[in-house]
């Protein structure tokens, strides 16, 4: 029987992310088990920029600029929930492709459940699996749990 210790929360701070936070804390409480709420920068933007000749100094303040902004906003994700104070909460930020950086979270931090929403910010209909969730579903050597 499953008893999480690391439970891993991949947000893009989408309602379907709210549902997923929620339900990892949920197992977290009951398992007195850590959660990782984990959020991807994209770094496509970052290579557009470069391409088109901007001062690196210019390029490394938008991105500490996109990771101030991401940790404010998992911090105001995660006050939604009054009960995540009962369990310990590591906040992370991650650069890259979405679902390459979560797998490699997984395997980083020892994860032994991963909890994602099955659509995120981009969700294109409510009966399709997003491509992240899909791709981390495929490729996670632990159980992951689908939100929906």
């Amino acid at each position: 029987m499953l008893k999480p210790t690391k439970i891993l929360v991949p947000t893009d701070f989408s309602e379907y992310s709210d549902k997923a936070l929620q339900q990892g804390i949920d197992i977290a409480r009951q398992y007195n088990a850590q959660v990782y709420l984990f959020h991807v920068i994209p770094m496509e933007i970052t290579h557009v920029v470069v391409d088109y000749a901007i001062p690196v100094e210019a390029i490394e303040s938008f991105e500490k600029q996109q990771v101030d902004t991401a940790m404010e906003n998992m911090k105001a994700q995660l006050a939604k929930f009054p009960k995540a104070g009962e369990v310990q909460v590591f906040m992370e930020i991650g650069k890259g492709v979405a679902y390459e950086e979560i797998l490699k979270e997984e395997k980083k931090k020892g994860i032994d459940l991963i909890v994602i929403a099955s659509l995120g910010r981009t969700g294109l209909a409510k009966y399709f699996i997003g491509s992240v969730s899909r791709n981390v579903l495929r490729h996670a050597e632990c159980p992951v749990l689908l939100t929906k």
